[in-house]
């Protein structure tokens, strides 16, 4: 969509604190109308419409996209960006309450949203979609198994989201933060000490932590017209761990 046609709108999830708050900062500052879904009230802004969500909840996102129609009668770009950590548990001693809070908030919450937004997109000729999913969506060694596996799912949903509506004009593309600070997913968890002290064996190769405005930058990349030939991409912000 070209700034001709008009101002674009963007929702992003997950849009309080950290990652989320930084992509709605910058879509402001480029002059989007934007949609800041949470679990707690957004900071309002001009040019931001903030709403309470558990993405978890399938009414309650099928709700937000509504809500994102009836204000701005479109939807050009959805940031799933919402998300929860694990405590580094290992498979054997996972807790169930665990795993499926992980995939309920970080597999069905973007799952959830590309349903209900991808209709109207294809309707309007296409759109741009951002997952959020981390580097323990490319390796194992980054968190634990429930928080590890989830992200993988990320990654697969994104990856087949591009390859069903990628000629149909809907970009899906996902982006892999690294060690960033601040950010408010490992907030209050208790961790696994055995769990821990194993992803703690790659903590020699980590670069310094970067910025949640460094990560927004990419993800704005992505979801932009510059971007335009991009899809299915899972993109590593990371500094190089990776690399290592």
């Amino acid at each position: 969509m070209s700034a001709a046609q008009g101002r674009r709108v963007a929702l992003v999830t997950g849009a309080a604190s950290g990652i989320g708050a930084a992509i709605v900062e910058q879509l402001v500052a480029r002059g989007d109308q934007v949609v800041a879904v949470d679990l707690s009230a957004p900071e309002p802004g001009r040019g931001v419409l903030g709403l309470v969500a558990d993405v978890g909840d399938r009414a309650a996102v099928e709700a937000a996209i509504g809500q994102t129609l009836e204000r701005f009668g479109r939807l050009d770009a959805l940031f799933n960006n919402a998300g929860v950590m694990d405590d580094f548990s290992p498979v054997a001693d996972l807790d169930d309450a665990l795993w499926q809070r992980a995939f309920r908030v970080n597999v069905d919450g973007p799952m959830h949203a590309c349903r209900a937004a991808i209709p109207h997109m294809l309707e309007a000729g296409g759109g741009a979609i951002v997952n959020t999913a981390s580097l323990a969506g490319i390796a194992g060694g980054r968190a634990g198994v429930a928080y590890t596996a989830s992200k993988h799912a990320v990654v697969g949903l994104t990856r087949a989201i591009a390859f069903h509506y990628g000629d149909r004009g809907i970009r899906c593309n996902a982006l892999c933060p690294g060690n960033t600070r601040p950010t408010r997913i490992m907030r209050g968890t208790a961790f696994h000490q055995g769990g821990l002290d194993r992803a703690e064996k790659l903590l020699g190769t980590v670069p310094e932590p970067t910025t949640p405005d460094r990560q927004a930058a990419v993800a704005l990349f992505l979801a932009s017209e510059a971007a335009d030939y991009v899809n299915g991409a899972v993109v590593p912000v990371d500094g190089g761990w990776l690399a290592a």
